[in-house]
């Protein structure tokens, strides 16, 4: 607090996944706090009422507005538990076993298995935020590049080979820190084909120094 002015960001979640007495995972839409939109009655009521023609076009056309509104709210929710929903299907491994399990997935994957374009899919996963059994997420976290894996291991996602470089990273020795063309290696052994400079931008995008400035003296 004396040395920053950074007032914490508290995220609540648009949408939350759970898993149901069946093992199932679903949507469910977090609907705390939301109030449930209508339209009062007495705009409706004064329609009915005999009066001023101008006043009437008025009322109907901010009716006619406000109707829209809730239809687009309403819309915009069923979208979110689609592609919500959508995700749980392509990352079912991320949710039972973590982030070494998620999968490459780009927004056309998702747009063309629940028929919507991609950008829908782009807008509605853009600062919505999703509550798994693994924590907390923006939706467009799933949304990953492709890794290729050698011999039997699969492509991987980004973030899950980021999680490895974390790990690595985590053990080694501090005196003697690896560098990327070291990290690189051990990813290979582990079934991972990547080039040092994007192992580097990897890094780098965690916030984890070069090995030069990682080294501990004492």
């Amino acid at each position: 607090r004396p040395y920053s002015s950074d007032r914490p960001r508290y995220i609540t979640p648009d949408i939350y996944i759970r898993k149901n007495d069946e093992g199932e995972y679903e949507a469910v839409l977090n609907e705390d706090g939301m109030p449930r939109l209508k339209i009062s009655r007495f705009y409706r009521n004064a329609l009915a009422q005999p009066g001023n023609s101008d006043t009437k076009k008025y009322v109907t056309e901010r009716l006619n507005s406000a109707q829209w509104l809730i239809r687009s709210i309403q819309q915009r929710q069923k979208t979110i538990v689609k592609v919500t929903k959508s995700i749980i299907k392509f990352q079912r491994e991320f949710l039972d076993k973590g982030v070494e399990h998620l999968k490459p997935l780009i927004l056309r994957n998702v747009a063309e298995d629940i028929g919507m374009h991609e950008s829908t899919v782009s807008r509605v996963t853009t600062n919505k935020y999703v509550h798994t059994p693994r924590g907390m997420f923006e939706l467009k976290y799933f949304f990953n590049s492709s890794i290729t894996g050698v011999g039997s291991q699969g492509d991987l996602a980004s973030e899950a080979v980021k999680k490895k470089i974390r790990d690595i990273i985590a053990q080694e020795d501090g005196k003697k820190p690896y560098s990327d063309h070291k990290l690189v290696e051990f990813l290979r052994k582990d079934g991972v084909k990547i080039a040092r400079r994007t192992v580097a931008k990897y890094r780098e995008a965690m916030g984890i120094l070069p090995s030069s400035k990682r080294r501990k003296l004492f």
